[in-house]
């Protein structure tokens, strides 16, 4: 499935394409090391019990903790794959906005800030403009980015 079909609107696709960046970076950054733990634990022996009685009573344990990592670790690689596919998407039209651009949408839907007025604030200081053209700015600034993602509007 495209990634783009994930983001059908195009102006909230592109706010909530914004909003997933820090959690794709995320998955990309830290997928291998999950990958490598879901081996380890399919890999491991199971506890000894020194009493002499069997301490589970089902024969296939073993096999049951290897399809369990086995489908653990395809749900971490279609994961990844995803997370790929998003960041080959959306990082070029990212990379294509201007500094000011990146600066004023980070800071309306940057995962520190939550929309509202403190982060126009933030903007007017930083620019040195009022908040009707901070406002100005944002939108222009989100029109470019859905036009980067997503063609012409």
């Amino acid at each position: 499935m495209n990634v783009v079909w994930k983001y059908l609107d195009k102006r909230a696709g592109a706010v909530a394409a914004l909003k997933d960046f820090s959690s794709m970076k995320f998955i990309i950054e830290h997928t291998d090391d999950e990958i490598k733990e879901a081996y380890d634990k399919m890999a491991s022996v199971g506890g000894v019990r020194y009493d002499g009685m069997p301490h589970t009573c089902n024969l296939h344990v073993t096999e049951d903790r290897i399809i369990k990592g086995i489908e653990e670790i395809n749900v971490l690689k279609e994961r990844y794959r995803q997370a790929a596919e998003y960041m080959a998407w959306f990082v070029p039209a990212w990379e294509e906005l201007s500094e000011d651009e990146r600066y004023v949408l980070e800071t309306i839907y940057g995962e520190d800030n939550e929309y509202g007025a403190n982060a126009i604030y933030d903007i007017c200081d930083h620019f040195h403009i009022e908040r009707s053209s901070a406002y100005n700015k944002k939108n222009r600034a989100l029109n470019h980015l859905v036009t980067l993602l997503f063609g012409k509007t």
